[in-house]
């Protein structure tokens, strides 16, 4: 039998891509990334480094480092910013729309779909924004950081999933999903604190201007535009002009977000019949030839058969959970240790607010809900539970280091810094302790009954 020549590009299982060598170092770090709670270790890891740098011999340079000036000078016309404003207001935006994206697909084609259940997340979401802001402005009214009250009102999204996650399959599925939808809704809650509470003087002409600019996505979208590029495109000018306008730009990727369609362009009925032209039938098979413009269609298809919401999140999700995250925690994290300032009024008001407002406001904001009605709880999500979840959700960081930087003199923000790392370090301790006895104490009744 005559053998046929091995040929590098032809590795691997026909019904597969080709296999090349390149593919032994891409498959893990692809596996790796689809590994959600990862990107909190990433963010761990930065947060750690920026932490130790900061209170290290390079301690000066590193901080000083960020507050480079970035930008276009020309004659009058100067657009300029530190290095932290462009990440933070620039990068930042990406994280934002992705929230947005988020948020949308679960209102369309998630579990919050379902309005009574929805309310539930919603409920808690209020309550753990609220609650902490009113503990701040008890305890910081008349201070200097009493401006800082929206610090202590978010949660991390990457944070409070991978404490989840540490915990295995054990967790009941509607904690996670309480957890996720909660985070969102807070994220976006703590955006609209942002462009409303922290905005400069508002121009109103640019904000004509970016009205426009979204009207033009609109119109671009229903004429069937769907270049990436060119939305990227216009999406930068609309950065442009809300920013000009006063408004926080990160606004910019919230709006953008919510208005991305969730309906998919190609059907998956047409989606079939297209693959049936590049599959060969039986009788074809050893003379049938592909034809270029076929194999373009089907990969048109095969992109488009998913909706604009689902390719964006497949495609932002690695680089803001492994790049921009990690590079917003190594910007903003760094805080030289200072004992005076960890016992002042502004520390012990940011832990206060995270650490006891978060869950206490989760837990009265959701019973009230479902008392009045207005929600409903499922039945493997126990109060308990959601006590522990509402523990959890006091690791504000990514939002609280952000806003803290944008409602604190340079003066106040280490004070706030530290009392934002060591109020998540608590939250995520006593959330991961509270959920890991009650797993066991679970799991020790389930063998007692049989």
């Amino acid at each position: 039998m005559k053998k046929t020549a091995f040929r590098p590009h032809e590795r691997g299982h026909p019904t597969q891509l080709p296999k090349e060598y390149v593919d032994w170092l891409t498959q893990p770090i692809t596996r790796f990334l689809r590994i959600e709670a990862a990107a909190g270790a990433v963010l761990l890891f930065f947060t750690i480094t920026a932490l130790v740098l900061s209170n290290s011999l390079w301690a000066e340079e590193f901080l000083s480092l960020w507050d480079t000036p970035i930008g276009i000078s020309a004659g009058e016309v100067e657009f300029t910013r530190s290095l932290r404003e462009w990440i933070n207001d620039a990068l930042m935006t990406l994280f934002f729309f992705l929230v947005a994206l988020e948020l949308k697909r679960e209102i369309v084609l998630g579990e919050l779909k379902k309005p009574r259940l929805a309310m539930l997340s919603i409920a808690g979401a209020v309550g753990g924004m609220l609650i902490p802001a009113l503990l701040y402005l008890a305890l910081q009214s008349g201070q200097p950081g009493q401006n800082g009250w929206g610090i202590v009102m978010a949660t991390d999204t990457a944070f409070v999933i991978a404490c989840l996650i540490l915990l295995g399959p054990r967790i009941p599925k509607s904690l996670r999903i309480f957890m996720l939808s909660l985070a969102i809704i807070d994220d976006i809650g703590a955006i609209v604190v942002v462009a409303v509470g922290y905005g400069e003087d508002i121009h109103f002409p640019y904000i004509g201007l970016s009205v426009i600019g979204f009207v033009v996505v609109k119109i671009m979208g229903m004429l069937g535009i769907r270049s990436i590029v060119v939305y990227l495109l216009i999406g930068a000018l609309i950065w442009l002009t809300v920013d000009a306008s006063g408004v926080h730009p990160t606004v910019t990727g919230v709006i953008l977000g919510l208005m991305t369609p969730t309906e998919r362009w190609v059907s998956e009925a047409r989606l079939l019949t297209i693959m049936e032209c590049v599959v060969p039938s039986p009788s074809q098979r050893g003379v049938f030839s592909i034809d270029r413009k076929v194999l373009k269609t089907a990969e048109a298809a095969a992109r488009e058969g998913l909706s604009p919401v689902e390719r964006l999140e497949m495609l932002l999700h690695p680089w803001i959970g492994f790049v921009v995250m990690p590079l917003f925690a190594f910007a903003n994290a760094g805080v030289p240790f200072s004992f005076s300032e960890m016992s002042g009024s502004l520390y012990v008001a940011v832990v206060v607010g995270l650490v006891i407002g978060k869950p206490v406001g989760i837990i009265l904001f959701s019973g009230l809900a479902i008392c009045t009605g207005v929600a409903i709880r499922p039945p493997d999500l126990r109060w308990p539970y959601i006590l522990a979840g509402g523990m959890l959700a006091g690791i504000g960081f990514t939002m609280s280091l952000f806003i803290a930087h944008l409602a604190l003199s340079p003066a106040l923000v280490n004070a706030a810094k530290l009392g934002i790392l060591s109020a998540s370090v608590f939250s995520a301790l006593m959330g991961i302790a509270l959920l890991s006895w009650l797993l066991k104490r679970d799991a020790q009744n389930n063998q007692g009954e049989a």
